[in-house]
């Protein structure tokens, strides 16, 4: 296949373009190591050229010859292009590639053409992205802030990449903890009565659990009223704050009390504080920018009985035992620690078996890939669900968990407690009240979530170019002034600036921001397969120097029109692909600041 030698062709892509030209020389060089991956990198020295390649290297032990000495080979045999105004060998055995001016600007053209879908990729996987999916048992946290903010971009950044995605919480609505809200709220509901019952030490103790007893008591008046004795009776134990065991058992026996004692005021109460907690949660996202596709209920799983399924056909497989009257999942066998119980001597099924069904209910819906983002608190628990899922014979590589770390929050210099039970935490809506979504989303990302995150918030306030998220949004702001300053007659429309003589861009300045622009499309590619939307915000912050410095250096509006437009070009190429990244990362692009 012949390569043009006219550069730069439309949609001209430079990395394509040197692949095809070092295939072409393979072919002549080592023919029978066609097949071998060409890497094209950008060096870190500019001195260095545009790009790099080992491929020389790559082939040096199956020919059994010096590596400088391919190199030189295939330099040889390199087709003749336009695009390319230097070829050096270096160190041993790297080839540089230094392009024409006109080759590294092409990308601006490139970005104008395709506007918001420049970088966009085709990949084409159906995927779920499952994230949050926190216990409704009282106001998200900013530990589960960044779990709504990392899975929220991942997903927009897969989608971006042209895949599929549909984004999923997963409700706990079933299980021990909704029991303890439940509880907890009406027992602040019986103090509002005047029964006095010792409230639990690890029951939920937040204002927000006063304010559900208030509207229970409002719409129901004394309905569900009983006498301490009552209460008590179901009760073990003694009030030994310091015996963990028998606090738990407590806490289950005031749980059995309001079960037997309420009969379907418990379902009501229950529903209520489920209802309120999943409302506020809801909307505490909505207003984040955080959006799901589907609110998946885990009672669900047991009203169609996909947890009795799942467990069935684990024993039917011959994957369970049972030991003192409860069932146990072989998770060992799998690579666990030790087994897992899926169900009780009671009868009652774990968490871990709605877990398990939950899981096979997202394979049989389709899915290529199934994304889970987890806090890193559930590490150990990766291994016994795909365990279970490949015991249950399904392709447990489908599943992919990403886990998030921990959030320490700053404020005047300490470290703020985020306990959900005792009620001393930091709200999510609390910290994007104090230092704005943007900030919050951006900051987020600021760490790879797999490692801790300490949240400056005096950095985050602050209207300075140490603000990372203020330095990039400066830029896109800067951008649009620069085109607020020109009359709408002088101003060229977008399709003239694409074919704009680009020529006059001729400082290093210039190439540099071009060069940065033209790596977009391959950070989107590479961001996706790693699940790193993190590299997203690096880039960015990367993209703004870049363009404030060029900016700083030499001015865009000048005289002669043909340098005029030409910069007019880069400038609003630079704010499309701001544009495109902070879109993924759901920042803001503010016209003015």
């Amino acid at each position: 296949m012949a390569v043009s030698n006219t550069c730069p062709p439309p949609g001209f892509d430079a990395r394509l373009q040197l692949t095809e030209l070092l295939r072409q020389a393979l072919t002549s060089v080592a023919p029978n190591h066609g097949d071998v991956e060409i890497i094209l990198e950008r060096p870190k020295q500019a001195s260095h050229g545009d790009f790099a390649s080992n491929l020389a290297m790559q082939l040096a032990r199956a020919l059994k010859t010096n590596p400088r000495q391919i190199a030189e080979q295939l330099v040889r045999e390199l087709p003749a292009s336009a695009c390319i105004a230097k070829t050096e060998i270096a160190g041993a055995g790297f080839i540089n590639f230094t392009l024409t001016a006109a080759a590294r600007t092409a990308v601006v053209a490139s970005v104008l053409n395709a506007g918001a879908d420049f970088g966009r990729g085709n990949a084409g996987l159906k995927l779920q992205v499952e994230f949050v999916s926190a216990n409704p048992t009282g106001p998200l946290h900013v530990g589960h802030g960044r779990g709504a903010a990392y899975g929220a971009s991942l997903a927009s950044l897969l989608a971006f990449a042209g895949h599929r995605v549909a984004r999923e919480y997963y409700v706990n609505d079933a299980g021990r903890q909704m029991d303890i809200l439940a509880v907890s709220t009406w027992l602040r509901y019986l103090e509002l009565h005047q029964v006095s019952v010792p409230f639990p030490p690890n029951g939920y103790q937040g204002d927000y659990v006063r304010d559900m007893a208030a509207q229970i008591n409002l719409a129901q008046g004394d309905r569900y009223v009983h006498p301490a004795g009552a209460v008590l009776s179901c009760v073990p134990g003694t009030e030994d704050t310091d015996d963990t065991e028998n606090l738990e058992a407590r806490l289950d026996g005031l749980i059995v009390a309001g079960k037997d004692l309420l009969g379907e005021g418990w379902a009501y109460i229950h529903g209520h504080v489920l209802n309120e907690q999943l409302t506020d949660g809801r909307a505490d996202l909505e207003e984040f920018g955080v959006h799901f596709d589907a609110w998946f209920s885990e009672r669900s799983l047991y009203d169609t009985g996909m947890v009795a399924r799942a467990v069935a056909e684990l024993e039917k497989k011959g994957h369970l035992y049972v030991q003192d009257g409860a069932k146990w999942f072989r998770s060992t066998a799998f690579g666990d620690e030790k087994d897992r119980v899926v169900q009780r001597d009671n009868g009652i099924y774990t968490y871990f078996a709605s877990d398990i069904a939950y899981h096979l209910n997202k394979f049989e819906r389709g899915f290529d890939k199934v994304i889970d983002v987890w806090g890193a608190d559930h590490h150990g628990y990766i291994p016994r669900v795909k365990g279970a899922l490949t015991a249950l014979g399904a392709d447990a590589s489908r599943l992919d968990v990403t886990l998030v770390q921990f959030v320490s929050l700053f404020r005047d210099g300490q470290k703020a407690s985020m306990s959900t039970r005792s009620g001393e935490y930091v709200t999510l809506r609390q910290l994007r009240a104090e230092v704005g979504n943007d900030a919050c989303r951006f900051f987020y990302m600021l760490r790879k979530c797999d490692q801790a995150l300490d949240f400056d918030l005096d950095l985050a306030k602050s209207q300075s170019n140490d603000n990372p998220v203020y330095y990039v949004q400066y830029a896109h702001a800067r951008i649009c002034s620069v085109l607020s300053q020109l009359d709408a007659d002088a101003l060229p429309s977008l399709t003239a600036l694409a074919l704009t003589d680009l020529a006059p861009l001729t400082h290093e300045r210039e190439h540099a921001l071009c060069a940065r622009l033209a790596e977009f499309p391959e950070l989107i590619q590479n961001a996706a397969r790693d699940y790193a939307p993190h590299s997203l915000a690096f880039y960015l912050k990367d993209l703004a120097a870049d363009f404030h410095g060029w900016y700083n250096a030499e001015r865009v509006l000048v005289d002669d029109e043909a340098t005029r437009h030409a910069r007019l070009a880069l400038a609003l190429a630079t704010r499309q692909v701001l544009q495109n990244c902070l879109s993924i990362l759901g920042v803001s692009q503010p016209v003015s600041m």
